[in-house]
């Protein structure tokens, strides 16, 4: 049996009668003291819940459908985990998002290894990403699916990192228009060299790909010019081929293909060329979701935010999360004071059927609210 010591010496307490209400007092061998020792499960609450949140277990499974699971971890959708400012510079930095509504994205960043940091916005815009990015230290390179808005947000807020677009995107962009079989020469030949663009391993392989592909371009230049009347308006008659053609050309332009073998970065360890490691984050996300399904938007996002800050490097235990972490109650705080005036764009109201949803840059950085000990006030 575990032994009660006092709070005051250390020492060993003995029990010493009961309280008007009944319970237990103890009294300390050493100084004297009486004090009633107070138990509290918010520990072992959240681990459950966690458990529970990561895990595949259904509250359905549990003894009276999980409704004693319910009431007991309730008060832990209230909180938001929130990520920290990330200070150690990493060599590649993955970034995506996830929808998790029509109008409704999570930008996640990670390494390797863990989540670094994640950001709520309406969409992948310029403002959402560079308030994604503020919060990590710029790394040497960073690996992207080509987001709307990340190409202004990373020369803004890392303008000294390279960006390698991912080429298994690159590749799929122009899968999609040619889809897996075309039927057409000039179709069969791009597709061939998108195919071939995910198995350049050195310099001189990139600039024979990027030779082929210009050789490419000129070689069926007339054909791709080729024009059709539908009612009467012009249209381009391979308007497909032309799209797939302008996505790799403006790779190219960018210089985004080819980032992973340039000698700066490839010199002390190959670098990635592909976003592997943030389509695995995906697909877990994803999973999570299909394990629990029926939870309303708010938990659905909270969800997001608990595996993202489990998945940090160092998450803090359970009683620092309690005591740290901000609540809706700080959130509401936070929107009286700034929400009014500063905060209107990020407000909105999704379809029908779906609760209310005021997003609210909960860690931008004209507002911090990271490891809150005590309650917010004007």
């Amino acid at each position: 049996m575990k032994h009660r010591v006092c709070a005051v010496c250390g020492a060993k307490l003995k029990k010493n009668g009961f309280t008007s209400a009944g319970r237990q007092r103890w009294r300390c061998t050493s100084c004297g003291g009486s004090s009633v020792v107070r138990y509290s499960t918010d520990r072992a609450d959240l681990e459950a819940f966690l458990g529970w949140l990561l895990g595949k277990e259904t509250m359905r499974s549990m003894p009276g459908g999980g409704r004693g699971f319910r009431r007991r971890t309730e008060r832990f959708w209230r909180i938001w985990p929130m990520p920290e400012c990330v200070d150690e510079v990493h060599r590649v930095v993955f970034v995506d998002g996830i929808y998790l509504a029509r109008d409704l994205v999570v930008l996640i960043a990670r390494s390797e290894g863990h989540v670094l940091s994640w950001h709520m916005a309406r969409a992948e815009t310029k403002a959402a990403w560079s308030a994604l990015l503020s919060k990590i230290a710029p790394p040497e390179m960073v690996v992207t699916d080509g987001g709307s808005g990340f190409a202004g947000a990373v020369a803004e807020v890392w303008p000294q990192t390279m960006v390698q677009r991912c080429l298994w995107h690159a590749f799929s962009q122009v899968n999609r228009h040619t889809t897996s079989r075309p039927r057409l020469r000039a179709g069969i030949e791009l597709r061939g060299l998108a195919v071939d663009l995910m198995h350049v391993e050195t310099l001189r392989e990139a600039e024979q790909w990027r030779d082929r592909f210009m050789e490419w371009c000129a070689f069926w230049s007339d054909f791709l010019e080729e024009k059709t009347y539908v009612d009467g308006r012009a249209e381009y008659t391979h308007e497909r081929l032309r799209a797939a053609r302008r996505g790799l050309a403006t790779l190219l332009n960018r210089d985004l293909l080819f980032t992973y073998l340039r000698p700066e970065l490839a010199a002390e360890a190959p670098m990635p060329r592909h976003n592997n490691h943030s389509e695995s984050t995906n697909r877990q996300l994803r999973d999570l979701m299909r394990n629990h399904q029926g939870m309303p938007l708010d938990h659905r996002i909270k969800a997001v935010y608990w595996w993202c800050y489990m998945h940090t490097e160092h998450p803090l235990p359970p009683d620092l999360i309690l005591e740290r972490m901000p609540t809706d109650d700080d959130i509401d705080v936070l929107k009286a004071i700034y929400g009014p005036k500063a905060s209107g764009r990020f407000r909105m109201r999704f379809r029908r059927k779906e609760p209310r949803v005021d997003i609210f840059p909960l860690a931008g950085p004209d507002v911090e609210i990271r490891n809150l000990t005590t309650p917010l006030s004007r």
